[in-house]
């Protein structure tokens, strides 16, 4: 097996939480949610929302140059990301990297209006196809960053920016590529997305106004599901090697994929799970692993089918759990990216980040394996483990 360590350079993120480390951090040491309610769906939603100062970076961005001014949020939230982390790791024009930033849904808000108007006149706007094309997000922050590397887009549903981090590794493993760009971007506050949620009968229907926590990830007992969406970017800068400034090193990689029974199925015990912890596991002592930021959407099956995977391979080793979906929702295409920011800034920091309205976990040493779990609809699940440089 290729041994060449792959070093994390710099993280960077647009979400909910903030637009900087430092303000994230904040953020997750309050036991506050961010939810906002919006009317979507022809109805008042729960969801996740940039804030005040993250969307008037996105508004400079979009007026900055002619041609941004037509694309769809979830390119200009990967932009912003993507410019803050390769500023961070020291990368400029002159330096060759791959570019691998993903999203489950892509161009959602562009591409519902660009078909909303199409049904009233009857006639698609010229740049209706280019801005909403799959490749959107990365060709363009290839354009904006001046980069010569390879630019790759994909959408793998609610894992997307783990298996971005899954190519990166594999392109810096070959030494087809010593950087490479990784993350996943998703902008999914409209009516015919949170429409599509709610048809699968996952949607929140807990109101804030009068309860605490209307998103309850993390409760392994609750009798409805709570999935809330949230809108972000994020991006994390990979280099082969072993390089001076190295925030973490990515130890292992696994995935794996269920047999589908239907569209959205995963089995009782999360075989996928099971499957991907194991293969990034690999000979990792079980004893090592200090924290598992979990994918739990906030969903019944979800929640708990994944917890039963974790029980199966760690068994009497469990480490403390965690996820961040409580607090920010379901970011979809984005929300792997933010299991291991939050990931990041555990081991930087030294202090695991409890969910607050679950049985408080005591943290009795020092953290420096975190693994980070996303699974898909369909099944397919991929796992990172960190280590502390």
């Amino acid at each position: 097996m290729n041994t060449t360590k792959i070093s994390i350079t710099a993280f960077s993120s647009i979400s909910p939480l903030g637009n900087n480390p430092e303000e994230v951090w904040k953020k997750y040491l309050n036991d506050q949610h961010c939810f906002s309610q919006q009317f979507l769906d022809h109805q008042e939603t729960s969801v996740a929302a940039l804030e005040d100062d993250s969307k008037r970076i996105i508004d400079e961005i979009r007026e900055s140059d002619p041609k941004y001014k037509f694309l769809d949020d979830s390119v200009l939230f990967a932009l912003a990301a993507s410019r803050m982390a390769i500023k961070e790791a020291g990368w400029n024009s002159d330096h060759v990297f791959g570019i691998n930033i993903g999203s489950s849904r892509g161009a959602t808000d562009l591409f519902e209006k660009h078909f909303k108007e199409y049904t009233e006149t009857g006639k698609a706007q010229t740049l209706a196809s280019p801005t909403t094309t799959l490749g959107n997000i990365s060709s363009w922050i290839a354009h904006d960053l001046q980069s010569t590397g390879p630019e790759i887009s994909h959408s793998i549903t609610c894992s997307t920016a783990l298996h971005a981090i899954l190519n990166g590794v594999a392109w810096l493993k070959s030494g087809m590529a010593d950087k490479f760009l990784v993350g996943g971007s998703e902008a999914p506050l409209t009516d015919f997305t949170i429409a599509q949620m709610r048809a699968l009968k996952i949607y929140s229907r807990i109101d804030q106004t009068k309860e605490s926590w209307p998103n309850l990830a993390f409760d392994f007992e609750k009798t409805q599901n709570t999935m809330i969406l949230g809108e972000a970017a994020g991006v994390c800068c990979l280099e082969a090697g072993d390089v001076p400034n190295a925030i973490a090193y990515i130890t292992g990689v696994g995935y794996a994929t269920e047999i589908l029974e239907h569209n959205i199925s995963i089995s009782a015990e999360a075989d996928c799970f099971q499957k991907s912890m194991k293969m990034a596991l690999q000979e990792t002592d079980l004893k090592e692993i200090d924290v598992i930021v979990m994918h739990a959407p906030g969903t019944i099956k979800g929640d708990l089918t994944e917890l039963r995977a974790i029980e199966k391979v760690f068994g009497e080793n469990v480490p403390l759990l965690t996820t961040n979906k409580w607090k920010i929702g379901h970011t979809f295409g984005a929300s792997g990216i933010l299991s291991l920011e939050l990931a990041l800034l555990m081991i930087q920091h030294n202090k695991f980040i409890n969910v607050p309205f679950s049985k408080s976990q005591n943290q009795a040493k020092t953290i420096k394996k975190i693994l980070i779990n996303a699974v898909g609809f369909g099944g397919n699940a991929v796992s990172i483990l960190i280590e502390k440089a």
